[in-house]
């Protein structure tokens, strides 16, 4: 026997479904085909019971179909734990870079920046910058871990000379615990130190000019170097980008690709993202990278600024009022245990060698050797 299943109306839901039995097994071709356009055919197995036939169906939806729908509306589709990871990360980031915004424009509201509009970005990467990281790594790299191989033994097995005492054990008696009578007579020594005591920080210059004769290029690839060898060795770092002038009412930007409060192993892929943009207000940069570096925990802190010209912004940031303003800055956090280094890679190298002084002063004449000498040059300083 067989059932012809019709479609009688079709809203929103099923709302009927007409149930025809019609012929039998002995029925010829031509009436299946007319059974066959009016809808479904179904045939009925030998054991089955005569109740099959007997269906109901509910014109209400199921509870699985009214968590799908909305009322005359699209599907509702649930967030997935990937999705809520993602929104996480996206939230975290926004506040971050508002707490960036604001640490910023406290640093400089007491300097001659004061009233400048700043913007600190947060950059994002994308597939293109990824394949631009594993372009210039593949090249870079030996060379990284070469330096971080003969650095590494420097850092291991330091031999501490203090002692803790009140241990119930240890290698070093203490008499004068015994009147306590708890025990605790022996003073052990510390483990040793295993992290560099060393925080580095890169400032980039990302103004217009850098975009001539391969500067950004190698300025790039000296970030990468220095930012994988810091890695290796569990330096902490950071690199900021800046530029000016973007427009009025942007006139200092910051590029936050690595922070020492937010480690990202995707900071790698947003360093690609530096840029030849506008114009340089140095002073600014320095002090707002200088301020970041002055709070980190580490005893050594080194600023090294790379940059192919002498500042100048609007209005009137330029000439020797700029060049003061660096000078001051570079004082004020020298006094704070921030050492500096100005790696200069352009046409105006004997100016900023004026600006910084000969003994903070690198003339990188060969940009092709600039990411191993600018790593080495870190290394002396563990």
């Amino acid at each position: 026997m067989y059932v012809n299943w019709s479609v009688v109306e079709k809203k929103r839901n099923v709302e009927a479904i007409e149930i025809r039995t019609e012929g039998t097994a002995d029925d010829d071709g031509a009436d299946h085909d007319s059974q066959a356009e009016d809808g479904i055919i179904l045939k009925k197995a030998a054991d089955s019971d005569d109740r099959s036939s007997e269906i109901s169906l509910s014109d209400e939806p199921t509870s699985t179909e009214r968590s799908e729908l909305e009322e005359d509306g699209p599907p509702v589709y649930h967030q997935t734990d990937h999705d809520r990871t993602a929104d996480d990360a996206k939230r975290k980031n926004r506040e971050f870079r508002k707490k960036l915004n604001q640490d910023a424009r406290k640093t400089v509201s007491d300097s001659v920046h004061k009233g400048i509009r700043l913007i600190v970005h947060r950059p994002e990467f994308d597939r293109d910058l990824q394949q631009e990281y594993f372009r210039l790594s593949k090249e870079l790299m030996p060379v990284v871990r070469e330096t971080a191989r003969k650095v590494m033994p420097l850092l291991e097995h330091e031999v501490s000379l203090e002692f803790a005492g009140n241990h119930y054990y240890g290698g070093k008696f203490q008499a004068d615990r015994t009147a306590y009578r708890d025990f605790r007579y022996f003073a052990k020594k510390l483990p040793p130190t295993e992290s560099p005591s060393l925080a580095v920080a890169l400032r980039v210059d990302e103004s217009a000019s850098m975009s001539a004769f391969g500067r950004l290029e190698a300025a790039k690839r000296a970030v990468l170097a220095v930012y994988e060898f810091c890695r290796i060795c569990h330096i902490p770092i950071l690199i900021y980008g800046d530029t000016a002038d973007i427009s009025k009412l942007e006139q200092m930007s910051v590029y936050a690709y690595t922070d020492l409060d937010q480690v990202d192993a995707d900071d790698r892929f947003r360093l690609m993202g530096i840029r030849a943009r506008s114009n340089n207000r140095d002073g600014m940069a320095l002090r707002i990278i200088a301020e970041r570096l002055a709070v980190a925990p580490q005893q050594t802190k080194l600023l090294i600024s790379i940059s192919d010209g002498q500042p100048k912004a609007m209005e009137d940031y330029t000439g020797n009022y700029a060049a003061l303003d660096m000078q001051q800055t570079i004082a004020e956090y020298e006094r704070k245990g921030i050492a500096f280094l100005a790696a200069a890679i352009g046409q105006d190298k004997d100016v900023i060698s004026q600006i910084y002084g000969q003994e903070r002063f690198l003339d990188i004449t060969d940009l092709q050797q600039f990411p191993a000498k600018l790593v080495r040059i870190i290394a002396r300083y563990l």
